[in-house]
């Protein structure tokens, strides 16, 4: 990255990086986070953030770190809150791009019905991020990733029967 021109850098990465913060947020919004502001919320979050960043790890690490983050807070705050979202209600809002096969739907139904960290782990797995990089991206240890992994898919699957 430029250190000459951190703004241009910036603008490059997210440009590069879109499709990654789009799906990241997808898996995450509500009626109480709309896609489009939690969109606008990881770019302000990398924004402060991207000054630290010293490409210790990859571009796409530290942006899947940030929007994971950033998504999971605002769950956090909203489930705070007494106020409560059917289920239905989120599952309606994941975004399905017409071409997209009825089991992938399926899937991506199921997989919105998982915790947060589930969800954030199942993502980077389905990117086909290494158990490596998925540990450095949620701070958890290598085999912490591998035995959730396994225990997902085992509920996926359970879930996918019912």
């Amino acid at each position: 990255m430029s250190n000459s021109n951190p703004e241009k850098a910036f603008i490059d990465l997210i440009r590069q990086n879109e499709h990654l913060i789009y799906k990241v947020c997808s898996m995450y919004i509500s009626n109480e986070f709309p896609l489009a502001d939690l969109y606008q919320e990881v770019v302000y979050n990398l924004w402060k953030s991207f000054p630290k960043f010293r490409n210790e790890c990859s571009e796409s690490t530290f942006m899947y770190r940030i929007a994971l983050n950033t998504c999971i807070t605002g769950m956090r705050k909203e489930l705070r809150r007494p106020q409560h979202i059917p289920i239905l209600e989120l599952k309606e809002c994941l975004i399905e791009p017409e071409s997209m096969h009825e089991n992938i739907k399926e899937m991506y139904k199921l997989i919105y019905q998982l915790n947060t960290l589930e969800r954030a782990i199942i993502l980077l797995y389905l990117e086909e991020k290494s158990y490596q990089e998925i540990a450095d991206i949620t701070g958890l240890t290598l085999n912490n990733i591998a035995i959730k992994i396994k225990r997902i898919k085992e509920k996926l699957k359970k879930m996918s029967e019912i």
